[in-house]
């Protein structure tokens, strides 16, 4: 039996003013370091550290025009594209999929689709997720799955999620550019990511307010004390990054730690880079799936988050899979379901 947990009542007050987003009072753990320097009236503040929701939510993300680069065979039912536009001065490929006919007013709406690890040397645009892509392709939205920076042929260097932010800022230029796309409605944008893109697609919902709604899969959403003490993968080796990310000095977190000590030692910095220190803010409902077999990710993760999200009054759902694995390979339909009629009540409801 498939255990749902739904909590109702979409909480957190967003103020916006020049393009920029400013919350109401902050976030327990906010500041940091870093190498940006803030004043205020009694002089000096803690620097803020690029990672941390603070600078993020103070920096711009542009995006751009979306040059097509490559048509593909269609979907059932949609174009599909490879695309690319500017992040950080990065050429980023991604791949972009558009229904068939006439938009609906206002135009279709979209989801950003951020995907999981997997080793940049191996990554290729249109190469896994497909069955994932396609379910929400073929159901009536713009789709765009960014290449992060240093996968496939997008430029720069595969810096990680957990300890850099480049991927992150990756995906908000996406949001950026695609609400400047031919018939995309830059009201209703939508966001859903698996794994390590869970984390991306947490993080972009607490620095962005016009993330409507987020679905994440098995996501590394967790506290950093959490996934310090308590991400273990029964029976595998201790995950490594690959050679490329090792030969560029990925960022990592023996990197903070050196420099800003561990978690127990410095709880306000940790707390600082952490999104799920910042779900009081969140920019819209979040779905959350987990398998509890799952190998990859502890399923205590989603059940951290959806905590954080019910203590902050936030409307959310957790799904849990009993025997499923990573990936929900048992549940598939049934999560990719879920996850569409999710979207739909957020982001269709105009229709």
């Amino acid at each position: 039996m498939l255990a749902v947990l739904m909590i109702a009542g979409f909480a957190g007050l967003l103020f916006f003013g020049a393009g920029r987003l400013h919350l109401g009072p902050r976030s327990p753990g906010s500041g940091g370091s870093g190498d940006t320097v803030e004043t205020n009236q009694g002089g000096p503040v803690e620097p803020l550290h690029p990672l941390s929701i603070e600078y993020m939510r103070q920096q711009e993300y542009p995006g751009s025009e979306i040059i097509t680069e490559q048509t593909l065979p269609p979907g059932s039912n949609y174009r599909r594209y490879i695309v690319s536009y500017r992040s950080d001065g990065l050429k980023i490929y991604a791949l972009l999929t558009v229904p068939n006919g006439n938009p609906p007013a206002g135009g279709w709406p979209v989801i950003v689709f951020n995907h999981g690890y997997i080793p940049p040397a191996e990554y290729r645009t249109t190469e896994r997720y497909s069955a994932y892509t396609d379910a929400f392709s073929r159901s009536g939205y713009i789709l765009i799955r960014p290449d992060y920076r240093g996968h496939g042929n997008s430029e720069g260097n595969p810096e990680g999620a957990y300890y850099s932010p480049a991927y992150t800022v990756d995906v908000l230029n996406a949001v950026s550019s695609i609400k400047r796309y031919p018939g995309a409605d830059s009201s209703r944008i939508g966001m859903w990511g698996h794994s390590m893109g869970g984390s991306i697609t947490l993080r972009s919902m607490v620095v962005n307010p016009d993330i409507k709604a987020g679905v994440i899969w098995a996501g590394v959403v967790a506290s950093y004390d959490d996934l310090v003490k308590n991400w273990r993968r029964p029976g595998s080796k201790p995950w490594q990054p690959s050679q490329r990310e090792q030969a560029i000095r990925r960022p990592s977190r023996q990197m903070l730690v050196d420099q800003y000590g561990d978690t127990d030692a410095n709880p306000q910095f940790w707390n600082s880079i952490s999104p799920i220190s910042f779900v009081p803010d969140i920019s819209g409902p979040v779905q959350i799936h987990h398998g509890d077999a799952d190998s990859s990710v502890p399923i205590l993760f989603s059940q951290r988050l959806q905590d954080a999200l019910t203590a902050a009054g936030n409307t959310s759902e957790l799904y849990t899979y009993p025997g499923d694995d990573h990936n929900l390979s048992a549940n598939l339909s049934t999560a990719l379901s879920r996850s569409v009629r999710f979207f739909d009540t957020y982001l269709k409801a105009s229709e």
